[in-house]
């Protein structure tokens, strides 16, 4: 595994790449690496000759009241899963890399965000898709690959892939959960124990709103209550919202005859956990977004 830390290097051995019809898949990630970013690679290396790893954190993506200098990360433990994983490029570019002088061009998204966590986080996917958009045009991917944990995440990719004509093809990979369900993340690692334990009702409570689906509920606010229901039962803490939305759209519907999310966030102390569930309007669990 080559560590880069410059864009034109990693252009030139992306280009090269191309110009000898090497298939290269590509995962962004802003570091902190965990099981879930590991499937990712994995999934790469399946699929595609060459795998590039990025490991950034986007000062972009983060808010007001939000703490970018608190963000976990931990470079060499980075490296090492990124090796083992098969990574043959890791892109570890700074921020004076990334964004060398104030930007003169500024993307924004108008759809997709303003639900789910983009309705309590404005400006948040506007810098993902202006990292992003750097990245794959650098890169040069044939493939990228993202958790369906963060579905919203997924769905504001898809929107910029096809409205920008980027020729990659987006590859949304299921969520990697622990042994009692609670979805794995960088920031579970900020939980007390007692959080820890009240954590894994945020699965339970979407389980809930599968079975009302596979018994044939088909009426979204019916679902809702019932998922908020389950999820008050387990948390002491303040639920930020549940919601049943069109995927990937994310439009409210008023019957489900659709693929559809299922979607919860809560917060905890020092964390704000999401989780959700991808399904059919049968309650069919959809695994692989593309």
């Amino acid at each position: 595994m080559k560590i880069i830390r410059k864009i034109d290097e990693l252009q030139n051995k992306t280009t090269a790449f191309k110009h000898n019809k090497k298939t290269i898949g590509f995962v962004a990630t802003m570091g902190y690496l965990h099981e879930g970013h590991t499937a990712l690679m994995e999934a790469s290396r399946q699929e595609n000759e060459i795998l590039v790893v990025s490991i950034f954190v986007n000062p972009l993506q983060f808010g007001p009241a939000e703490d970018f200098d608190a963000y976990p990360r931990d470079e060499q433990r980075d490296i090492r899963i990124a090796e083992k994983a098969g990574a043959d490029l890791l892109f570890l570019p700074d921020v004076n890399e990334m964004y060398p002088s104030e930007s003169m061009i500024e993307m924004k998204i108008t759809d997709r965000v303003n639900v789910l966590c983009g309705r309590s986080r404005p400006g948040h996917f506007d810098g993902v898709i202006t990292v992003l958009t750097k990245l794959f045009h650098i890169v040069q991917p044939d493939r990228t690959y993202f958790g369906l944990k963060d579905a919203q995440q997924v769905a504001v990719v898809d929107a910029l892939l096809h409205n920008m004509n980027f020729q990659a093809k987006l590859i949304g990979v299921p969520t990697v959960r622990e042994s009692d369900g609670l979805a794995k993340s960088s920031r579970n690692v900020r939980l007390s124990p007692e959080e820890r334990e009240e954590a894994k009702g945020l699965y339970q409570a979407l389980i809930q709103g599968q079975k009302l689906l596979l018994e044939g509920e088909s009426n979204p606010s019916v679902i809702i209550k019932e998922v908020g229901a389950a999820l008050r039962k387990t948390t002491t803490h303040e639920i930020d919202y549940v919601d049943l939305l069109s995927f990937p759209d994310l439009k409210e519907i008023n019957y489900i005859d659709e693929q559809i999310i299922i979607a919860i966030a809560v917060k905890f102390q020092d964390a704000r956990l999401i989780d959700n569930l991808i399904m059919e309007p049968n309650g069919r669990i959809i695994m692989q977004f593309n």
